[in-house]
């Protein structure tokens, strides 16, 4: 049977795991979001970052009606530019309790005053549900939910990246080449090993500076000890079937067997540990975040949020932190169980 229609096997036992395959459709949504985030979030500006100070902390489902005003200082962007950072708000919106249209111009109250003003110029009365309320400086937090997406969703995608770099080139030469090599190899890993992976995170967070990128590098750093663990584990029992020997008898190089007739046959075990390694980095971010060395304000980080109102879960507010912990809870668990199912997906004793 060719590698071919192994994967088709597996794929047929995902699609029958309906925890998996329902797990494997949510994190293909929560993709979709993340990769148009700017373009879906009721606040499409850079960062969802548009305040109201005197909207904070109002609760979800709240209407709250405003006078629409067109922005003359905005500028046009281009499509790439609205997909990537957002759109420069093109109208400045002032919240409202009350109006009255006057022949001498337009009568209104603040929001949560009573004190009347008159309101001059070309306007429009709009009317915005915040549906998940707003956080603690007026700003949409459904919006910033959904750009959080984008951010936990990169974080994992570039540390796995860079977790399995680091761990199957090592993985595959200790295997292959054993003895000193091998020693050496598993040496330097089990050092790795010995230390607390958010320790390290830290480490080298401070070292690299606090940042979005920074989180990439220090997560993916110090993902790869397992997956180097697992591909060595692999390889060693590879390197001693027939076909492995045949190359040998044949003359072809070591990078030939390795990365033609070796690797390919690592690649289920290492798709299983790099969805549960998705899930420590998004979690290792989130916790980053919330300790102020992750990704920097106002960037949206689920773990960011947390922290800004974990301090309102005592009071009647708790949602604001609730909601994007159970964002994070979720998305954590949609990988974890899709994980499970292409264990079972690739055990071929099943």
């Amino acid at each position: 049977m060719n590698n071919k229609s192994l994967n088709q096997l597996a794929w047929k036992k995902l699609k029958e795991d309906k925890l998996a395959f329902s797990s494997l459709i949510f994190i293909f949504c929560c993709v979709l979001i993340a990769v148009f985030a700017p373009i879906i979030s009721p606040d499409g500006s850079k960062n969802a970052n548009k305040m109201h100070i005197e909207l904070a902390t109002i609760k979800p489902l709240s209407k709250i009606i405003f006078i629409e005003s067109q922005n003359q200082i905005a500028e046009e962007s281009s499509i790439i530019e609205k997909l990537i950072f957002g759109t420069p708000s093109k109208v400045t919106r002032i919240p409202i309790s009350s109006f009255e249209k006057t022949e001498s111009g337009l009568m209104y109250s603040p929001f949560e005053s009573e004190i009347e003003k008159k309101y001059s110029g070309d306007y429009k009365i709009v009317e915005h549900t915040f549906w998940f309320g707003t956080d603690k400086y007026g700003r949409d937090l459904l919006s910033r939910i959904i750009l959080g997406t984008r951010i936990s969703l990169s974080v994992g995608f570039i540390a796995v990246i860079i977790s399995l770099i680091i761990g199957i080139t090592l993985g595959l030469i200790a295997g292959y080449f054993r003895k000193k090599t091998d020693d050496i190899i598993m040496w330097f890993v089990n050092v790795i090993w010995s230390i607390p992976t958010l320790l390290m995170v830290i480490a080298i967070t401070l070292a690299l500076g606090k940042g979005f990128w920074q989180v990439f590098v220090a997560v993916g750093l110090t993902m790869w000890v397992e997956v180097a663990r697992i591909v060595r584990g692999q390889v060693l029992l590879i390197r001693e079937l027939e076909y492995v020997e045949a190359g040998k008898a044949l003359a072809f190089k070591s990078f030939r067997i390795i990365f033609k007739h070796i690797l390919p046959n690592v690649i289920g075990p290492v798709i299983v540990i790099s969805a549960a390694n998705f899930a420590a980095a998004i979690l290792i971010e989130a916790g980053l975040s919330f300790l102020g060395i992750g990704a920097q304000p106002p960037m949206p980080s689920w773990g960011g949020m947390i922290k800004d109102h974990y301090a309102y879960i005592i009071m009647d507010r708790a949602y604001l932190a609730i909601i994007p912990g159970m964002a994070i809870m979720s998305l954590v668990l949609a990988f974890m169980l899709l994980g499970n199912g292409l264990r079972d997906a690739f055990d071929t004793r099943n």
